[in-house]
């Protein structure tokens, strides 16, 4: 299995600074993550954006550098808002792999515990289906195209 970051409020930190929240270009949450649950495992940086910011270009890199992975299960950390344009990319694309969509609500930085939840689940998830592109979060699980951010209440829902 592969871990693909591509940015989002997941791996957001505060600029003391700027007074502003920005994506680092590191993999330091997730990285943070598979410290505290004793995992080691590949993790690779490709994108580095607020998934409102990213574009058909980003979406493509993402694409070929999931095919070209040799890994046949893949997650994939990505902002929220735009998560599901993604994974109908990923789709469409029509690899022949295991790919697992997930973000998180809050910073991991401001508080560690949902991007934690959501990275471990969708670690689990991806070793337990067998193909196609999914997205989990905050405790929902599913095909893409079934899980959907409700935006009125913030939070995930099986549609």
């Amino acid at each position: 299995m592969v871990i693909l970051n591509t940015g989002g409020t997941f791996n957001k930190r505060y600029d003391p600074i700027s007074g502003e929240l920005f994506v680092p270009a590191d993999n330091g949450a997730i990285e943070a993550i598979c410290r505290v649950l004793a995992i080691s495992i590949d993790i690779r940086g490709i994108i580095h954006k607020d998934s409102l910011e990213m574009d058909e270009a980003d979406r493509a890199l993402l694409c070929d550098t999931i095919r070209q992975s040799a890994q046949e299960r893949i997650v994939v950390v990505h902002g929220t808002d735009t998560m599901g344009l993604s994974a109908a990319a990923v789709a469409a694309a029509g690899l022949d792999k295991t790919v697992v969509f997930t973000g998180a609500m809050v910073p991991f930085s401001i508080d560690p515990i949902e991007a934690t939840a959501n990275l471990a689940m969708a670690m689990g998830y991806a070793q337990s289906v067998s193909g196609g592109v999914s997205i989990v979060m905050q405790g929902v699980m599913g095909p893409y195209d079934r899980v959907k951010k409700n935006r009125k209440l913030g939070k995930f829902e099986y549609v």
